[in-house]
């Protein structure tokens, strides 16, 4: 049995960390004995989270901040490394879909998952990654990490969610470029793609759409944040041999 504590020394830093799959990721690195860095805009979720990792023993960080203007994302992971000495594993997990037709759709929502989806993450590595090389160069692992939480949409395209699974087919493109660039440098990329989780992703559509997209699933018994971020955590505490690239991850009644 591994140890529990097998990221003792290692410092994380968590986008969209305020709820869903970052909030159960970043508690699952802390229980890990990784030390975290929480990094979303709401900070009065963030503060709780961290009381949370803190109180169970944990490190937690909470960085307010809008991954979405580069200056604020590379000052998070500035300030992470600042007081945490170190950056071993990045998970960008913020994000938002906004289904519905093309032809009803606003421009500004296209820029939105745009903007965070795909910008968001590219500050965010952008920063990053200098960070994550040392460390893999620094540490008794000998490795280092960068996970981008993809989805099934970045597998298959379907009607009403062109633009999301743009920015998702993107960041896979992205990430597998960049896997093979960093392979010399032991950092390991991986996407993770789930499929229908229990979170707030879907509140953030108009409600006919919204109403539409729970009639399509009310038959399937969803995943939930944990189980992904128990995939994370599976990925990032492989000895360095082990490279897991791309993990798709369904709910078990899920069929596309």
């Amino acid at each position: 049995m591994r140890s529990e504590k097998v990221l003792d020394g290692t410092g994380a830093l968590v986008t969209g960390a305020s709820s869903g799959i970052g909030a159960a990721t970043a508690i699952a690195l802390a229980r890990s004995g990784a030390r975290v860095a929480l990094v979303a805009r709401r900070a009065d979720r963030l503060d709780a989270l961290g009381s949370e990792i803190r109180d169970g023993g944990g490190t937690a960080l909470a960085i307010p901040t809008d991954v979405t203007e580069p200056r604020q994302a590379a000052e998070a992971v500035e300030r992470t490394v600042a007081e945490f000495g170190r950056l071993d594993t990045v998970i960008n997990s913020a994000g938002i879909m906004l289904l519905g037709p093309a032809l009803e759709s606003k421009r500004d929502e296209w820029e939105r998952m745009v903007a965070l989806n795909v910008l968001g993450s590219l500050y965010v590595t952008h920063a990053a990654l200098k960070h994550l090389v040392s460390a893999a160069q620094h540490s008794p692992r000998g490795v280092a990490d960068l996970i981008t939480i993809s989805s099934t949409a970045g597998r298959v395209a379907r009607p009403g969610g062109a633009v999301y699974a743009l920015t998702k087919f993107g960041m896979a493109a992205f990430s597998e470029s960049l896997r093979q660039e960093l392979i010399p440098h032991r950092v390991r990329v991986s996407v993770i793609e789930p499929g229908t989780v229990d979170t707030e992703l879907v509140s953030h559509v108009r409600d006919d759409i919204r109403q539409a997209a729970q009639r399509q699933v009310e038959s399937i018994v969803p995943l939930r944040p944990e189980d992904i971020a128990e995939t994370i955590l599976h990925v990032v505490t492989r000895d360095r041999r082990v490279a897991v690239n791309e993990v798709l991850i369904r709910a078990a009644e899920q069929s596309w």
